[in-house]
């Protein structure tokens, strides 16, 4: 796939993990990059910062919800390629603000797609599903034809956009340093580094039996730019292909920092989602197939690089 140095692309969401990687992985194959926020004026654009690109974007603001807003931006922009990263980001949170979840998720994305259209450019469009919107999974995992039984506000709202997408990726979780605290991944790690450094907290978590297919966020935006690339648009499963419970998870951050869990970890079952799925795994075959992608960074090498993040070494 080679680069293209006339190409624009419009990164909705860039503020987040995703967003960031993204914009770092299209700037270095050349691209103009816009990337976009609520208010873009006043946003820090953080994760920019800690890659240092951030004086490499073109900065716009966006409310996706506003059809006229959406409109106003994709004139204004030009793109050839638009990734719709944003949206309510947060399973927990969906459960508190459902309507929010379904609004900023699914009629953001019937708006980015009804903007493309009154536009008439050749514009390929790029929708972040998410594997929550399969639910529970038996041992055979998920691939693209795999019914979606969403069981969360943020599930439903994810469903809801995919069935109106012009090119959907269904990615499992993926993590990296950029992601904030209230992700129990980075909650594990930060607490696992702090108690190595001395702190005598206890870690308080919720169900630890949860299975999840965790990849590392910087290989999954990769994906997401392949998916762009082909003349006919397709939907794509984005993920390992293994699931892992959260106790291991737990147990290898600590173990990295020289730490016996169970000595600073206590089970708060308040602390679990309502309708929590099990988990389980996505099947990457087809992404492997047709878009030459898969993961590399595997599951205890991908804690090894957020513990080393944490300590303030090289990811």
């Amino acid at each position: 796939m080679k680069n293209d140095a006339s190409k624009r692309a419009l990164i909705c969401g860039i503020s987040g993990q995703d967003g960031a990687y993204l914009a770092e992985l299209l700037l270095s194959k050349g691209y103009k990059v816009i990337g976009t926020s609520r208010d873009a004026q006043f946003n820090s654009f953080s994760n920019l910062e800690k890659l240092r690109i951030k004086n490499r974007i073109q900065f716009e603001s966006l409310t996706l919800t506003d059809f006229r807003s959406a409109l106003h931006t994709l004139a204004k922009a030009e793109p050839h390629e638009v990734y719709n990263l944003a949206g309510q980001t947060s399973v927990a949170l969906s459960f508190q603000q459902p309507v929010e979840a379904l609004e900023s998720i699914a009629i953001g994305t019937n708006n980015l797609l009804e903007a493309i259209r009154f536009i008439g450019r050749p514009i390929r469009l790029y929708n972040a599903c998410s594997s929550e919107c399969f639910g529970d999974l038996g041992p055979e995992g998920a691939n693209e034809s795999t019914a979606f039984r969403p069981k969360s506000p943020y599930a439903v709202a994810k469903a809801t956009a995919f069935r109106v997408h012009a090119c959907s990726g269904i990615l499992f979780n993926h993590e990296s340093p950029l992601r904030p605290e209230r992700f129990v991944t980075r909650k594990v790690v930060a607490a696992a580094y702090r108690i190595s450094r001395g702190s005598r907290e206890i870690l308080r978590l919720g169900n630890l039996t949860i299975r999840r297919d965790w990849g590392w966020a910087p290989e999954y935006v990769e994906a997401m730019w392949r998916m762009l690339q082909p003349n006919d648009p397709d939907d794509y499963v984005i993920a390992t292909g293994e699931s892992h419970t959260l106790q291991e998870f737990v147990e290898q951050a600590f173990g990295s920092a020289g730490l016996d869990w169970r000595a600073h970890v206590e089970i708060d079952p308040a602390l679990g989602r309502p309708l929590d799925p099990a988990g389980g795994h996505g099947n990457p075959a087809k992404a492997a197939q047709h878009l030459d992608w898969r993961a590399k960074v595997r599951f205890g090498e991908m804690i090894e690089r957020l513990v080393r993040a944490e300590a303030g070494e090289t990811a």
